[in-house]
């Protein structure tokens, strides 16, 4: 979730929110992997993605520089605490997303599809918003 700064152009908004992007998919899906399957391996990662392995491995290694995961080679990928709390965010500001979609007439599954890009360049005013509105209307 980001900040809005009035003097700063969108563009390099969206390019910025562009190169987290990544980082907080891959966290999430470490979460939810873990969550139904009990252990996320760098396979489940490239199938999610539909990437190669090595492709994921490099993603890793850079979550990992960034303190976001952990993993021994051929092990299981886990959380850090900074990664755990990067991916409940995420979670929450998609669930957010899809709601809000939801209240104005958005079907389910096109709400879900949308709220993927939305999450990663959505202010934090909007997110406040979002929630008043929510809140006000649906007790939510």
């Amino acid at each position: 979730m980001k900040q809005t700064n009035s003097k700063q152009s969108p563009h390099i908004r969206t390019r910025t929110d562009h190169r987290s992007e990544s980082a907080s998919d891959y966290v999430e899906a470490v979460a939810q992997v873990i969550a139904s399957n009990g252990v996320c391996r760098l396979r489940d990662l490239a199938e999610i993605f539909q990437i190669t392995d090595a492709s994921t491995h490099r993603a890793i290694s850079r979550l990992k520089d960034l303190g976001l995961l952990e993993s021994v080679p051929y092990g299981p990928i886990s959380l850090t605490r900074k990664g755990r709390d990067l991916a409940c965010k995420s979670q929450d500001i998609h669930r957010l997303v899809v709601e809000f979609l939801k209240a104005i007439g958005v079907p389910q599954d096109v709400a879900e599809i949308d709220a993927e890009g939305i999450e990663h360049h959505v202010s934090k005013e909007t997110v406040a918003a979002f929630r008043e509105f929510l809140n006000k209307n649906f007790g939510v």
